[in-house]
């Protein structure tokens, strides 16, 4: 049985709602705290055992690039400056054993299109889909470690998913599953049903495990709106002839995608951060209101 050895993040997109913010700066380098988004992600995928991290990238997307490439100026400086600390920290953004691969998408034709894009490089694997936008903290063990095991267990592919409230599911994919020996099986999956129209309240967000099959039906399904190929598509044809399990979370989610799920996360990644925590938490309290 294959190990999940290569991760896909696609990271392509323009960022529109953090704008001016994002305007020469990838969405995905937004930090949360001290470490952009797309580091978490990575740290995530690291956690689960995988060594091979495959970026689609786009336009203004240079410093993903260079936040994982070796800084010989600044390493030199923190160096002479003896601040071995900072030194130690740009050292291990990411282990030397780690390969990262950039594929540029000509095109924003929608997420099946960007995990289209990474079929040369991960060829006949099976692999992981992590979203940045979602921030996962899973606690000890990490969202994708969790999934990663379900895979080795049961050999489908895998969905991450969890409930959200109905007036929500116009922003998801929508599953439905069966409960079968313990297992969520998916028989429906629905690109962002309306309320009334949807098959259930468990959102895919934003982690996948897949069999390279799925590249044959991302090459043959109908172009959406936009001419954008969807994942969702691509995932229910692949639900025709294999397997497909949801994996619900166990961790907390923060929806980085929007300024409010950004804004919880940095306030959550605050409190618990080693450095600054307790000054956070006292600074916090002052804006406490009264009950009533």
């Amino acid at each position: 049985m294959q190990k999940i050895r290569k991760a896909v993040f696609p990271v392509a997109g323009m960022g529109t709602r953090f704008l001016p913010a994002t305007k020469a700066s990838p969405k995905e380098m937004m930090p949360v705290v001290d470490k952009p988004l797309i580091q978490y992600a990575v740290e995530e995928a690291l956690d689960a055992g995988i060594t091979e991290m495959v970026f689609i990238t786009g336009r203004n997307k240079r410093n993903i690039e260079d936040h994982f490439d070796k800084a010989y100026e600044l390493e030199s400086e923190l160096e002479a400056k003896g601040k071995q600390k900072l030194l130690d920290i740009v050292q291990s953004i990411i282990p030397k054993s780690v390969t990262c691969i950039y594929i540029r998408q000509p095109e924003a034709l929608g997420l099946g299109h960007a995990v289209l894009c990474a079929e040369p490089v991960v060829g006949d694997e099976p692999f992981a889909v992590i979203l940045a936008d979602d921030l996962i903290d899973g606690g000890a063990t990490s969202e994708m470690a969790r999934m990663v095991e379900v895979f080795g267990d049961t050999h489908c592919a895998v969905l991450g998913v969890e409930e959200v409230p109905r007036e929500d599911t116009s922003s998801y994919g929508i599953v439905a599953v069966d409960d079968s020996n313990g297992r969520l099986r998916i028989n429906n999956i629905v690109e962002k049903p309306k309320p009334e129209e949807a098959p259930s309240t468990l959102a895919v967000v934003g982690r996948y495990i897949l069999t390279p099959r799925i590249f044959h039906h991302l090459q043959h399904v109908q172009p959406g709106k936009g001419g954008e190929i969807q994942l969702t598509d691509g995932i229910f044809a692949l639900m025709q002839e294999q397997h497909i399990l949801a994996h619900k979370l166990k961790g907390t989610r923060y929806d980085c995608g929007s300024k409010l799920g950004y804004l919880k996360a940095t306030l959550a990644y605050g409190l618990k951060h080693p450095e600054v925590g307790g000054e956070f938490a006292e600074y916090l309290s002052r804006f406490t209101l009264p009950r009533a």
